[in-house]
């Protein structure tokens, strides 16, 4: 009967997390696709191997949740990693959850880059859009834009093509620059980044309108020294810890390995531990 009681608890436990969550995202833009960007900060190398890690991290969290990705632009690292990369994620509410990872993130390790083994800090910032429909209506100025192309580029030098397929847009009046890269054809690329165009710049005015409401978006750090938002340190302790929440976890492999719900669901029910 105990058993039972206890089985009951859990179920109710669950389903109670579960309500909280579903009102928790009933923001106007929670149910919208996401768009997620990552940018290596300070820390050369070993701030572009982070943010390859962070990316990993993210495609294996859509992946658990049989959400679909796909990568928009990718700008590998000289060495290793990557300096920058753009990608949506398809799935209920993907940006909902993922908006609460936008900010600073921090890694300190004894880096395989260092051949006397020494620990090094290590920076990488996540921005997190959401990717708004046709319903949304977002007027872009054709002479607004800069349209250049170039030839695609891609880790290990695949998928490499041979003409200027890849498409950068450069929104003049807000200085907005979005690019994509993962089709061959050069319209499709376009297509894509002004799709990218549209959502950026709708988030840019959301903003503007938020800013003027005294509604200050703090999400966009320096990506430095005491701005971060999480820390993952693998030297000397094993221990992930959310400054936000206090949510500390110390499985490290599983974290990476895309279980971050833990920390999701802390910040977005405004849990502190």
């Amino acid at each position: 009967m105990l058993e039972e009681i206890f089985a009951g608890v859990k179920s109710l436990e669950k389903n109670v997390s579960s309500l909280e969550m579903d009102a928790t995202l009933s923001g106007k833009d929670d149910k919208l696709d996401a768009i997620v960007e990552i940018h290596a900060g300070s820390g050369g190398t070993e701030s572009m191997d982070f943010a390859n890690m962070l990316l990993r991290m993210y495609l294996r969290w859509a992946e658990r949740r049989k959400f679909k990705t796909a990568i928009m632009e990718f700008n590998a690292g000289e060495e290793a990693g990557v300096k920058s990369v753009t990608f949506t994620v398809h799935g209920k509410y993907a940006y909902g959850y993922l908006k609460a990872e936008s900010g600073v993130h921090r890694l300190v390790r004894i880096s395989p880059f260092d051949a006397n083994k020494r620990r090094h800090t290590s920076f990488a910032s996540v921005f997190v859009y959401p990717e708004i429909d046709d319903s949304i209506d977002v007027v872009i100025d054709e002479k607004d834009v800069k349209i250049d192309t170039y030839r695609s580029s891609g880790a290990g030098g695949q998928h490499v093509n041979t003409t200027d397929s890849a498409v950068r847009l450069t929104h003049i009046p807000t200085g907005i620059v979005v690019a994509c890269q993962n089709e061959r054809s050069q319209h499709k690329n376009k297509d894509s980044a002004y799709k990218l165009l549209r959502a950026r710049l709708y988030d840019y005015y959301k903003k503007k309108r938020e800013e003027e409401e005294d509604k200050v978006n703090k999400t966009k750090k320096e990506i430095s020294w005491g701005s971060q938002i999480r820390s993952y340190t693998l030297n000397p302790n094993r221990v992930i810890k959310d400054h936000r929440t206090g949510v500390t976890i110390y499985d490290d492999k599983s974290v990476f390995d895309g279980d971050i719900d833990e920390f999701i669901s802390a910040y977005l029910l405004g849990v502190r531990t």
